[in-house]
């Protein structure tokens, strides 16, 4: 009889540990992975892994940069940039914002979806601008400088924020 209290006691033992000292789930939320998100603040660490206790490898210095949340793990996201830098942020440094950058050269914004149309603004790389909707090749997108706000159209190939078959933005 003493044997099954040890038996059980040591069963009951090694549960305990397997509980306190079991992995986060990697996928801590319902929402797909990829997906695209912006960063909330203008000082965002890039850490190596998912912890404070990893070093940080890179800085980022811009609110509102697009990102693309590649993998999750407990409160950590691992995000990719438009220049394919990966590393691991904290989740409350990310919004759902969904938001673009300009790429390559200067590109125009047009006031309608349509290569004709009338151009409002020369929107220059690097910009970031608010993702509003896509129709085919095109994709509206807010630009707000610090005289005026634009609202027009650019060719979805321009745009990194965005994926192929999107449509509409939250």
């Amino acid at each position: 009889m003493m044997y099954c209290y040890k038996w059980w006691g040591l069963v009951f033992l090694l549960w305990g540990v397997l509980t306190v000292f079991r992995p986060a789930h990697a996928d801590t939320t319902a929402l797909p992975l990829p997906r695209y998100a912006s960063l909330r603040s203008n000082a965002v660490n890039l850490h190596v892994g998912p912890g404070n206790n990893y070093p940080v490898e890179w800085q980022y210095l811009r609110q509102g940069l697009p990102v693309e949340i590649i993998a999750e793990f407990d409160t950590w996201r691992q995000i990719r940039d438009w220049q394919g830098t990966q590393g691991w942020v904290h989740k409350s440094l990310l919004s759902g914002r969904r938001t673009v950058w300009i790429l390559d050269k200067i590109r125009p914004l047009r006031r309608d979806p349509d290569e004709k149309a009338k151009i409002i603004a020369q929107i220059e790389p690097g910009v970031i601008g608010k993702s509003l909707e896509c129709q085919g090749n095109w994709c509206k997108i807010e630009i707000k400088s610090e005289q005026k706000t634009f609202r027009g159209w650019i060719k979805r190939r321009c745009l990194w924020g965005i994926y192929p078959n999107e449509t509409k933005f939250k």
